[in-house]
This record gives C-alpha cells, sequence and structure tokens, in this order.
C-alpha cells in the first residue's frame, strides 16, 4: 500500500466512521474498488486509533464534566449506563468474531446492510424529537442495537443515534451518547484487532508514511465530520443519510 492509498483510506475511513453511512462498510468498498488487499489488521488498528483521537477532542468538555463530577450520583449513573451498552457488543465479538470476520469479503453482504441501515435513517424523519435523557434500559437498547453494527455495512452511529431517537432521547443527547459509547467500542476493536496479531504472530509491516498518512487524515476528516453531522441532527435531516446508503447499495451491486 502506498502512502496516498492509506491517504484515501483514512479520509474514507474519517468520514464514514462517524457520518452514519459505515465506515467497515466503506472500506471494503473502497478496498474492493481500489484493487488493494491489506494483510492483517494493522492498517484498521490505525485509522481506528485516528477516529478515535477525533471523538476525543470534539467530545472532550463532555468527557472533562464526566471525570470532574466523578462523584456525583448522576455521573455515575451516566458511566454505568455506558458499561451496560458495551457488554452487548463485546459479547458479540468474542463469540461471533470469525463468522462476521468473513463477511467483510462479502460485497453483496455489504450490499445489503447498506440497504438496511439506509432504511432505518429514512425512518428517523418520522421519529418525534425527544427530549429524555439516557437511563441504563435506553442505554441497553441502545448497546444491543450497536452490537448489529458490527456488521459491516451497518452504521454503528446510525444505528445507535437512530435507537436513541426512538427511545425518546433528545437528537443532542443521542449523538453525545453515541459518540461517548463510541469509545470503548472502538477502543475494545483496536484492542481486539491487537490481540490476533500477537496471537497469529503478523508483523507490523506498515511503513511510517503509510501510518501517518493513515492516521491523520482519519483523524483530521473524522473531526469535521463529528461538527458536520452535530448541526445535522440538530436541524433533524439524519434521513438524507438514508438515500445515500441505499443509493451506495445499488451502485456497488451494478459494479
Amino acid at each position: 500500500m502506498s502512502w496516498l492509498e492509506a491517504l484515501l483510506l483514512g479520509v474514507l475511513q474519517g468520514t464514514t466512521e462517524f457520518l452514519p453511512i459505515s465506515s467497515s462498510g466503506h472500506l471494503v468498498i473502497g478496498q474492493h474498488i481500489l484493487g488493494i488487499e491489506i494483510p492483517g489488521n494493522a492498517f484498521e488498528i490505525v485509522v481506528h486509533l485516528g477516529s478515535l483521537l477525533s471523538i476525543i477532542i470534539v467530545f472532550r468538555k463532555e468527557i472533562a464534566a464526566l471525570i470532574r463530577t466523578i462523584n456525583s450520583r448522576s455521573t455515575q449513573r451516566y458511566i454505568l449506563t455506558l458499561i451496560i451498552a458495551t457488554i452487548p457488543a463485546v459479547i458479540v465479538g468474542i463469540i461471533w468474531n470469525e463468522p462476521i470476520k468473513k463477511t467483510f469479503d462479502n460485497i453483496g453482504f455489504v450490499s445489503a446492510m447498506l440497504i438496511i441501515t439506509g432504511i432505518l435513517l429514512f425512518s428517523t424523519k418520522f421519529m418525534k424529537r425527544g427530549i429524555k435523557e439516557v437511563n441504563p434500559v435506553k442505554g441497553l437498547f441502545i448497546g444491543i442495537i450497536q452490537a448489529v453494527a458490527i456488521l459491516p455495512g451497518i452504521s454503528r452511529s446510525g444505528f445507535t443515534i437512530s435507537a436513541g431517537l426512538l427511545a425518546g432521547v433528545s437528537p443532542t443527547k443521542a449523538m453525545s451518547f453515541s459518540f461517548l459509547l463510541a469509545i470503548p467500542a472502538i477502543s475494545g476493536a483496536g484492542m481486539l484487532m491487537g490481540v490476533e496479531m500477537i496471537t497469529q504472530e503478523t508483523q507490523f509491516s506498515l511503513g511510517w508514511p503509510v501510518i501517518l498518512s493513515g492516521f491523520i487524515s482519519s483523524f483530521i476528516v473524522g473531526w469535521i465530520s463529528l461538527k458536520l453531522l452535530a448541526g445535522i441532527i440538530k436541524s433533524g435531516k439524519l434521513h438524507w443519510f438514508g438515500y445515500y446508503c441505499v443509493a451506495m447499495a445499488l451502485i456497488i451491486r451494478i459494479i
């Protein structure tokens, strides 16, 4: 892989990790179109770390507030809710890791999952704007939905934000919870990939130009995407991405 290909895939990751159009599905599509075969999980770890850093930067005030008020019952309840919501994805990732990995090689499967993502996003057009907070019960519901988003073509952000809206959570709080929930999800996925590399004795053979190109581009574009998504959610236009997902699914069926 060249540094330019890494740059392009980093941009793709940074855009699709946070905009509700499935980063995993688009990375599969991108590699398919560019004819790139990336051995092992090393590059995925690099671009996921870039995405993780962008979340931490954008939501730094929310993270700082949680740390600052860690002794309050409301903060402890919120952190407990994040932990509860993380559990379903951990269980699914451990038990069904191998079958799920095989779906990443199936472009037809990715296309079908993109259509499902598109339908769910389009349905948000008809959801009433809620005003509720995220509680442990709603958090568990969102976490179960997040577990489904492990599949390529299913958007993690799209599914979790839509689940929050469906549960009556306010759009801003649904987005905040979704991306704070992404911190353990992305960190856990990266750790799992790293463990696989170690146990399979796979060498981290990427050169520094590739590593830096992928990391920096995924971070910068991820930061921009998060800011863009916040504005779209506040305006109630999340369903716009539904049209894109269905269109992309049909396009990759043709090519």
